[in-house]
C-alpha cells in the first residue's frame, strides 16, 4: 500500500488534462466515475471521497479540496494515506483538478 501511495505523490500531473491526471492518481482509490469506488477503496479506512456524490459537495469549498489535493488528506482532517501532491502539481493544476472534480458530481 505504502508502494502505491508513494508512487502517486510522485507521478507528474499532466499540464492541462485534469481527467489524464485524474485517472493516473486519483482513480486507484476515488473510482473512474469518482464515486469512492476504486479498486484500492476497499481496504481503506476511511472510504475515500465520492466526488459523484452531491451531499460530499453541500458544505465544500474549493479552498477546502485544493488543500487536501495539494497537502494530503490529514490536512483536512481526513485519511492520512491520501497523499500531497503539491510537490507534483502547480497550483493552476490543483485548480483545474477541483474544476474537473466538480464534474463528476450527479445531480
Amino acid at each position: 500500500m505504502f508502494t502505491l501511495l508513494l508512487a502517486l505523490a510522485t507521478t507528474p500531473a499532466h499540464a492541462g488534462d485534469s481527467a489524464a491526471t485524474y485517472t493516473a492518481v486519483c482513480a486507484s482509490c476515488h473510482g473512474p466515475a469518482g464515486a469512492g469506488d476504486g479498486p484500492v477503496a476497499a481496504a481503506l479506512t476511511p472510504k475515500p471521497a465520492s466526488f459523484a456524490d452531491a451531499a460530499f459537495w453541500a458544505d465544500k469549498k474549493d479552498e477546502d479540496i485544493a488543500k487536501a489535493i495539494k497537502e494530503g488528506g490529514a490536512a483536512v482532517g481526513k485519511s492520512p494515506l491520501m497523499a500531497p501532491f503539491g510537490s507534483s502539481m502547480t497550483d493552476e493544476q490543483i485548480k483545474e483538478m477541483v474544476a474537473y472534480l466538480k464534474t463528476l458530481k450527479k445531480e
